[in-house]
Parts: C-alpha cells; structure tokens; sequence
C-alpha cells in the first residue's frame, strides 16, 4: 500500500493522487478521514501517515498558433472542494478514463476554475521542465508563467523542478526568484516514492503548508531532498530512436538535428534551462530553500553488489537494511558511518558515503531514457558535481 511504501522511505505525508478519477475518489473517501486541519490518515490506523488530496492534469490545446500540453498538480483541503473541482472538469474531459485526465482548454482557464473553488486550493505546474508535457517544456511550453496563465499567473506561487532539473539550475532565471520551488517523487509504482521530496517543519496542517508555499516561507520551508538532474530522463538533448545522447554545445554545433538520421533531437531540460536563463549556472540568490541529492538505496546497494536494481537478491538487501536502519531516508541521510557500520555491509556504507559526498558520475538522461549513475569506479575516486512525496499513480 501507499501508506506502507511511505513508511518504508521515511515520508509522513503524501499525496493521494487521481482524485479526479470517479472509482479513486470513492476509495479514497471510503479509507480517509480527516485530520480536522485539512488533510487526512487511513481509518482505523493509528499508526497512518497523512495524506493530502492531489491529482495530476494534463491539459492539450492550441495556444498563439502553437500546440500546448502542460500538466498541472491541484492541492486541495478536502472532499467538497473536490468534489466541486471534479464537477467542472467532468464536463471537459473524461476523468473515468485516467488517472491523468486530458482536458482540451488553456490551462489558466484551468488554473481560473479550481481556484474559483476555493483560495484554499493550490495549482502547480508540474515537472516544468520536461520537453513534451510542461509549462517551460522545450516542445510544447511557454517562455513565461505569464505566457502561460495570463490573468491567473499571480495565484501561481510554485513549480515542481522535476526529476531533470535541481533548484540551482532554477536559480538562474530572475523571473523565478518569488516561487517557491518543490520537488516530489512523481513516483508512477509505490517503490519510487520519495526519490524526491520536501523537507517542512510544521505540523500537519494543509492550511499552514500551503501558507508556506505560497509565501516561500524558508523559516518553515527547510529543503528539498533531489534526483542527481542528470539522472533524470531529459537531462540533456537526445534521439532515443538512435540512442543519441549530446550536450547543449554539441546539439548547437550540430544545429539541432540528429547525427544519425538528421531529424530534429529533444531538447532537454539542460539546454532549455540556459535558453531562458538570465543568470550563469552558478549564481544563488538570497531567500532561497536549500537542497542535498541523493541516489535511492537499491540503486546503492545494487551497484555495491554487482547485481541489477530488481533483483530478489537486492530487494532482499534493501529490506534487511530498512528492518535495522528504519526507514530509507534515515539511512541515506541521517545515520552517522559508524551507525551505518553497525549493520550494513562495508561497501554498502562506502556507497552511500560517497553519494552524501556528491562523489558519483552520471551519463546525462535524454529523451526520455534515465542517466546512468555509477558511484564505484574500479576503486578510484573521482569527485563530479556536487524529503512530502508525492505519488502521481494515474
């Protein structure tokens, strides 16, 4: 279960995602109650994380002579505002046909009607970033938030960064200084949530998290926990179908095509990010959240056995592991080396050790193929670049 997962990886709450589909949303006000402060724990569970109501919607159209397709997250503080959300979108699209439903209108009609709803509720774009379905998406995106929600665009006060993209590369747009940065786990199976997430010192309360994020409270807002961005699957420029893989540099010398067949390649979030940035790559504003990267620990642990992430053998591993260090993310990034010690295996410690260190290498994702991350280098050390979550189960 959710719930299970989520405490397996050390996050607390969660979003529920799909609150738009008919069959989830009835399951969903079977098992939950509330919390009384506008989130909710599974019945009869004294032991439940918390939930927050979320979904995930893509919206399709033609905007300025040019295809859109952004994918937006709603927050809401419970089931009439959902209700009255669904009640809407019902009548643009078919929300019993995806977890994600597709609506054919601009998203800041989208943005106009939820919040119409109540102020309470919470529009954020989604993986802004990712070329084919973002509001900053190199292939079907906006330039600006402006551009994108016109008279809406003052409501929106955060972007999810995305598994390709970490807030340092978000800092280099001036435009993007007053909103607040959140990063989520986007997890499409239960063992990927928390690969990303949000670190708040609050209680669990919707009202106050959203009053954090909509002021970029950094007092409340500790930090984001991050892929390694070039991890992500649209990292850098790419032809998946010729298993091409370029930088921004060598994507602009080979003026945007494709080396192998000539057709033009993706362009990812890298490259996108240094298209509109006004900022070079290192600069830090002040008021900003800090972040620290990781790499999940079956990725560690397979690498440290020379065995593939989904192997019986790893997720044996894995799971001895949580059992005596009690949660993923207490092992990633709490646990002192010689806590570690006490009942990992040594290469297992060294492994995360190193990623705590930023002491890994990557081959940069691209159209839509995941980076390769190694942490081991034949015994050598190279050092290169230096928790909510949220299920998108759709």
């Amino acid at each position: 279960s959710l719930n299970g997962w989520a405490k397996v990886k050390g996050v607390d709450l969660l979003g529920t995602g799909d609150f738009t589909h008919p069959g989830y949303l009835s399951y969903l006000k079977k098992h939950l109650v509330s919390n009384g402060r506008g989130l909710f724990r599974l019945k009869n569970d004294p032991q439940s994380i918390h939930f927050m109501l979320t979904a995930e919607v893509s919206n399709m159209y033609k905007d300025r002579g040019k295809g859109r397709r952004v994918h937006t997250l709603l927050f809401a503080p419970g089931f009439d505002e959902v209700d009255k959300i669904n009640s809407v979108l019902s009548g643009w699209g078919k929300t019993a046909s995806d977890g994600r439903p597709i609506f054919g209108l601009p998203v800041k009609e989208l943005a106009g009607t939820v919040l119409g709803v109540s102020e309470a509720c919470m529009v954020v774009p989604a993986h802004a970033w990712t070329p084919w379905f973002s509001v900053f998406g190199s292939e079907s995106g906006y330039d600006s938030i402006e551009e994108a929600f016109g008279e809406t665009a003052p409501f929106i006060r955060a972007i999810e960064t995305g598994l390709s993209s970490d807030p340092a590369m978000n800092w280099r747009l001036s435009c993007l200084d007053p909103i607040t940065l959140i990063s989520n786990s986007d997890a499409h199976s239960p063992a990927k949530l928390g690969r990303e997430a949000n670190v708040f010192d609050c209680g669990f309360d919707y009202h106050e998290i959203v009053r954090i994020l909509k002021t970029k409270d950094t007092g409340r807002f500790l930090e984001t926990v991050e892929f390694f961005p070039e991890e992500g699957k649209y990292h850098f420029d790419g032809h998946r179908a010729c298993r091409v893989r370029l930088s921004p540099e060598e994507t602009q010398s080979r003026e945007g095509l494709c080396p192998v067949c000539g057709k033009p390649v993706t362009v990812g979030v890298m490259n996108r990010v240094a298209r509109l940035a006004d900022r070079p790559d290192s600069f830090r504003p002040g008021g900003v959240v800090p972040f620290t990267k990781l790499v999940p620990l079956p990725e560690i642990a397979a690498e440290a056995m020379g065995r593939g992430v989904n192997t019986k053998g790893v997720a044996q591993q894995v799971r001895q592991l949580i059992e005596k260090g009690g949660n993923e993310f207490r092992i990633l990034r709490d646990l002192s080396p010689d806590e570690l010690s006490s009942f990992a295996p040594e290469r297992i410690v060294k492994g995360i050790l190193r990623v705590r260190e930023g002491r890994v290498t990557i081959k940069p994702g691209y159209d839509g193929v995941y980076g390769e991350v190694k942490i081991f280098d034949n015994g050598t050390d190279r050092r290169k670049k230096n928790i909510s979550g949220q299920t998108r189960s759709h």
